[in-house]
């Protein structure tokens, strides 16, 4: 009988590899259950498993070592088919990397079947053990055999809340195996146990499969059979689009910009300041600011991964044009409100040969060919709000936004709640 699953290009293992046995009765599982070969999804991973995307006649995604299961329950849960089978294969390597992955589906009863090619080693990076490989179990990098017991994965997904977990022998006909797990609603997983010729083989000459999988204490058979759990999609259809012109910001003033563009044809403003001192925020009014004087806006956010220290710094581009890109490397204006930022900040200032530099006068001046203007940010208005002084400080002594579109901006934003623009232009005018 021909295949319907699997095309005529051969299946591209090393002879006598477990992984061909798999494909194959992967074929004869689907073929009995009467699906076709659209109805499946087919998600692989890096290892040598996953090189048999091209053989398969069905849809086929390729993701990261590891990710498979993740991206297979991603597709899960975005189809609302459920005549559409998802299959995820994956090496024993893979479930080593992304063994919460696995947990995590099974948990939440994904719509999908894990079939787990376990050849007890990294097959395609030279053979190493991973964290299913046996004790006693030799590889070309534990030449004297695992000298720890392996994880269970049956029993972890059991565990979990798999409907439908098995572990089999890689070994002849257990296509029927397969099939009631790719017929099974909810979450199921088959572990296959097999050999890889290149490494298992010649590493433990005397072997024999069965015996290594006995010995290693990991049954070949039904682990979980459970009323399937479904899970289900939370779609909330109330949710405005993100296209919606309710989202768009009006503009509502002209600006003097055209007039003050520097030789590139647009404005650069970059704010130094430290986390949690409103500076992602304060530059984001500006740039919205900026789109209600009709204005081209772009905003860039720069900060350490431990974002709640060190320094925060934003780059805010306005342009009468389309700007095609974010971020700058010489501002024509900056705002720098604490030592972070200045930090930060020093070698953009000291490529400015020309602009303003707005610096809280608690703070030494940096080497810049700029005009510096000091202000007592920190000291007029705390630290939490000295980037917001900043900007209407910076708006104030340039003119190049109407203050009222600061302020309309400002006034719309959750601060607002705890910090009046009003505060600002008052010691703006004193």
């Amino acid at each position: 009988m021909s295949n319907i699953f699997i095309n005529d290009q051969g299946l591209p293992f090393c002879k006598g590899c477990g992984h061909s046995t798999i494909a194959n009765n992967t074929e004869k599982a689907l073929a009995k259950l009467g699906l076709k070969p659209l109805d499946v999804i087919l998600v692989t991973d890096i290892g040598c498993h996953g090189i048999i995307d091209k053989s398969f006649n069905t849809h086929t995604v390729h993701g990261l070592h590891g990710r498979s299961v993740a991206l297979g329950a991603g597709i899960s849960a975005g189809i609302t088919n459920p005549d559409k089978k998802v299959i995820v294969f994956i090496g024993d390597g893979g479930a080593t990397i992304g063994m919460q992955h696995i947990i995590d589906a099974a948990h939440n009863g994904y719509n999908m079947t894990v079939v787990i090619h376990n050849n007890m080693l990294y097959g395609m990076t030279g053979g190493q053990p991973s964290e299913y490989t046996p004790m006693g179990f030799k590889t070309p990098t534990k030449q004297a055999g695992s000298t720890k017991f392996s994880y269970d994965i049956c029993k972890i997904v059991a565990a979990a809340g798999g409907t439908y977990v098995r572990r089999v022998m890689g070994i002849g006909d257990f296509s029927d195996a397969l099939s009631e797990a790719f017929g099974r609603p909810g979450f199921s997983l088959v572990e296959v146990m097999e050999i890889c010729p290149s490494y298992g083989v010649k590493s433990n000459p005397e072997m024999k499969l069965s015996k290594v999988v006995e010995n290693a204490g990991l049954a070949t058979e039904v682990i979980a059979d459970l009323p399937a759990k479904h899970y289900v999609t939370d779609r909330r259809e109330a949710l405005p689009s993100l296209f919606s012109p309710s989202d768009v910001i009006p503009a509502q003033a002209g600006t003097r910009l055209q007039a003050e563009t520097s030789t590139h044809g647009e404005l650069r403003i970059m704010m130094c300041g430290s986390a949690g001192e409103g500076v992602q925020v304060a530059a984001e009014l500006l740039a919205r600011a900026g789109i209600r004087a009709g204005l081209q806006v772009t905003k860039k956010g720069s900060y350490p991964v431990t974002v709640g220290v060190g320094f925060s710094a934003a780059e805010v581009i306005l342009s009468p044009e389309a700007i095609n890109y974010t971020g700058t490397v010489t501002p024509d204006y900056m705002i720098i409100t604490s030592r972070d930022g200045l930090d930060f900040g020093k070698k953009a200032a000291g490529r400015m040969k020309s602009g303003k530099i707005y610096l809280d006068e608690s703070l030494e001046s940096p080497v810049t060919g700029a005009e510096i203007i000091r202000f007592p940010f920190r000291e007029k208005t705390g630290a939490r709000n000295a980037s917001f002084m900043g900007v209407f400080y910076f708006l104030h002594d340039t003119n190049l936004l109407p203050v009222e579109v600061m302020v309309n901006s400002f006034n719309e934003n959750k601060i607002s709640k705890k910090v009046s623009a009003d505060q600002f232009l008052q010691l703006l005018s004193a």
